[in-house]
């Protein structure tokens, strides 16, 4: 048996989600489309790469997948970020640029990358659209990291707009005060009770899952697993004020309406295709449709903006990679009277999911398949297992919370940031991202399966409008009483 060759000083081994993802058939990529309120400098963008992203360790290291049994690393290089930004020639004239944007963004996630550079790349487009005066089009290799790490790092090379020296922040969640040490430590009991309850009942069903057939077939999952790949991406910009309209009257969060908007809507678009279907033996019901999500949880602590800065600096080191989880969820495929039904079933199984451990068993399971099964076996049981998980899920759901304040990229004031991921064996992937007063919904759509995105993401939208509606109902009613 040969031996394995170690690592030289700067060399990094590479984490089990890195493997996962740029494994052949399941190589994938952070695709981000940062909208700019004025017209973009490229030489701005250089200069600002050079001074910040280039001192990432990350993105000046060559990905070695390992060949031969040998393990997978992160090798240190030379990187040159005239190499990385690409400035394409635009007709000014150009008839329908929002439907450009959307053909540049898809044919760049099909593009051939160079796989001894760094995996990245970042396209300037100088053209305005009904969101933007110009644009930002990234691809990631996700083995670079995952959607939450890119966002902070877009925030720890980004300032404040209202103040150019200080760094943007996140939003931290609230803690609760401890007034009552005794009710605290029932408190903490009573967690820790559910969190063992909840953990065994949803690892349970999330193996039942893997050991089951696959979704039922909708218009959804009409394709073989192994053909299926998003090859088309587009996304929407909607207010945030509407989706928290809804959250106040409901007393739920921003990602139970979410969730509940996208459930309302895939109902809506399900039922649509059935009730216009001539086939009977095709036609039925929504209540007979049983289809289930993927959805990714972060599993690192909230960190703080200034040590990937100080990172960048190179005056610290900070961790870094894919941090995540997945569970696996069933949607509430239904045609609702009540509308807010959606959000309360989304509610109801999102409490379970984030009370329980389930995204860190996931984690778990992955590493375990890495390292009992070696380096050579590993990725074949890897791959076997990752394509077991999407096998036995309709959709991929994703959302990136953003920045709650204007910030500048290289002195650009930031529009809207939009992002997805490329790769996957699914018919459909939905990632949400937030930034100010803004939600924006992306969609990555196989054309073969659903031709018509934009009609999809309508329904969503016109859920939205129709929950707002009834959520300002709703609080006019509890005004009167």
């Amino acid at each position: 048996m040969a031996m394995e060759k170690p690592m030289i000083s700067g060399e990094v081994p590479v984490s089990p989600f890195s493997r996962l993802f740029s494994m052949p058939g399941l190589d994938c990529f952070n695709i981000v489309t940062i909208g700019f309120k004025h017209e973009a400098n490229p030489s701005a963008f250089v200069e600002g790469l050079k001074n910040t992203l280039l001192n990432h360790p990350r993105f000046s290291s060559i990905l070695e997948t390992g060949v031969g049994g040998k393990k997978a690393k992160w090798i240190p290089t030379k990187v040159k970020a005239e190499d990385h930004v690409v400035v394409p020639d635009i007709d000014p004239t150009i008839q329908n640029p929002d439907q450009f944007l959307e053909d540049y963004t898809s044919n760049m996630v099909f593009s051939p990358i160079d796989m001894s550079k760094p995996l990245w790349e970042m396209h300037i487009l100088n053209m305005k659209t009904s969101d933007a005066e110009s644009f930002l089009v990234a691809r990631f290799h996700h083995s670079l990291g995952d959607g939450m790490s890119l966002m902070s790092l877009l925030l720890a090379c980004s300032r404040k707009a209202s103040d150019p020296e200080s760094l943007p922040t996140l939003v931290a969640p609230k803690k609760s005060k401890v007034t009552n040490v005794l009710w605290s430590l029932v408190a903490r009991v009573w967690f820790i009770i559910r969190l063992m309850c909840n953990t065994f009942v949803e690892v349970f069903n999330f193996l039942l899952i893997l050991c089951s057939v696959r979704d039922a077939a909708t218009p959804l999952m009409e394709k073989p697993i192994a053909t299926l790949s998003p090859n088309k991406f587009i996304h929407r910009v909607i207010s945030l004020d509407d989706v928290k309209i809804v959250k106040n009257a409901m007393n739920m969060t921003v990602n139970d309406v979410i969730l509940g908007m996208v459930q309302a809507g895939l109902s809506r678009y399900l039922s649509q295709k059935y009730d216009s279907e001539t086939n009977s033996k095709l036609k039925r019901s929504l209540e007979n449709v049983s289809l289930r999500a993927a959805v990714f949880f972060n599993l690192r602590s909230n960190k703080k903006i200034e040590d990937l800065a100080k990172m960048m600096a190179k005056l610290s080191t900070s961790r870094w990679g894919n941090s995540i989880g997945y569970v696996m969820i069933p949607l509430w495929m239904r045609s609702e009277n009540d509308i807010f039904e959606y959000i309360r079933r989304a509610k109801t199984i999102m409490d379970r999911k984030k009370l329980s451990l389930e995204p860190l068993f996931s984690y778990v399971l992955l590493k375990l398949t890495v390292e009992i099964f070696g380096s050579k076996g590993g990725k074949q049981a890897l791959r076997n297992l990752a394509m077991r998980i999407f096998g036995r899920s309709t959709i991929i759901l994703s959302n990136v919370a953003g920045p709650s304040e204007e910030i500048s990229l290289f002195d650009h004031q930031i529009s809207y940031v939009a992002a997805s991921v490329s790769g996957f064996p699914q018919a459909l992937i939905v990632h949400i991202t937030s930034y100010v007063n803004k939600v924006i919904i992306n969609l990555g759509v196989d054309l073969d399966v659903i031709p018509d995105p934009h009609h999809l993401c309508d329904h969503m939208v016109e859920a939205l409008q129709m929950m707002k509606s009834a959520a300002e109902e709703k609080c006019s009613a509890d005004l009167n009483v």
